[in-house]
């Protein structure tokens, strides 16, 4: 039987396939065979005797003492590509968001509030400033085509926009011919 120590909580459906039979898992664990985190952090926390393992549920382990874990043996890992698709799906978001100016939309809309009656003609004078260009044939560059960069580039793909990529270009070029450049995490618009 293996003991689990959960920092912080865990998806069931992760936790699902610790079968019943060979482990136990839960925050109060005393002396743990191994330790799944998500942003705990662990620099100060002691390690007991039996600890074989952290698994970090998300990207990046800046959480956990790699240096300490070294020393005494204890493996560190993450699961790959844990959160590229959400990552994804925020660029796009992002490149729509930036292109179809929703966020000024939003601003714009609070100010009709209190106008009534004169709200219908106020929309119809006033959206067409909120249009934005669409993606369709615009240029996409991606930078790094990791699990989050290949997720843009085929949503861009998906969308029709034409791709620069590290893989065809330069970073000098993508950043010079592209309407939108995504790099994981951000996305930089050059539309004004």
């Amino acid at each position: 039987m293996f003991n689990i120590q959960t920092l912080n909580k865990i998806s069931p459906s992760g936790l699902s396939r610790f079968t019943k039979e060979k482990y136990t898992y839960g925050d109060d664990i005393q002396n743990p065979d191994a330790i799944m985190v998500r942003s705990a952090k662990m620099h100060d926390m002691e390690f007991g005797d039996n600890l074989k393992a952290i698994g970090r549920a998300g990207a990046g382990v800046n959480n956990i003492p790699l240096d300490r874990c070294s020393e005494e043996g204890i493996v560190v890992f993450n699961p790959p590509g844990a959160n590229a698709n959400a990552v994804k799906e925020l660029v796009i978001a992002g490149m729509l968001i930036c292109s179809r100016r929703v966020i000024p939309a939003i601003e714009w809309a609070k100010t009709l509030k209190g106008n009534g009656a004169e709200v219908p003609k106020m929309v119809e004078k006033g959206k067409s400033a909120f249009t934005g260009p669409e993606l369709v044939g615009k240029t996409l560059g991606v930078i790094g085509l990791g699990a989050i960069g290949i997720g843009v580039a085929n949503g861009g793909i998906t969308v029709g926009q034409y791709l620069y990529t590290v893989l065809l270009a330069t970073v000098g070029n993508i950043i010079g011919g592209a309407v939108f450049v995504a790099v994981p995490y951000h996305v930089i618009s050059k539309e004004k």
